[in-house]
């Protein structure tokens, strides 16, 4: 199993703490850092060489090049798939993206 580099921008690395904080709010911090150490580890998952996920279905991000992944059902991974380095660029909440 080869490894791609992984990269991650700070747009998605945001977003996964704005969760985060969000889960905190509600008195659950053991869960918000349950939360993002499970998205960095699903991130790195992406470096798979063998992994290969369809192109976008959100307009915005498949006019960018982007390849999206689901996380926990309920999340959406936007991602550029490179032959040496997957770049994480976008992590949204699925039912906002129209």
């Amino acid at each position: 199993m080869a490894q791609r580099k992984v990269s991650i921008l700070d747009k998605a690395a945001e977003e996964v703490a704005y969760v985060a904080y969000f889960i905190e709010s509600k008195g659950l911090p053991e869960t918000a850092k349950k939360f993002v150490n499970e998205a960095f580890s699903f991130f790195q998952k992406l470096g798979n060489s063998r992994m290969k996920h369809r192109p976008c279905s959100f307009t915005a991000w498949r006019e960018e090049g982007y390849r999206c992944a689901n996380f926990r059902k309920k999340y959406v991974v936007a991602y550029l798939d490179t032959e040496k380095e997957i770049i994480i660029c976008d992590f949204a909440l699925q039912k906002l993206l129209t």
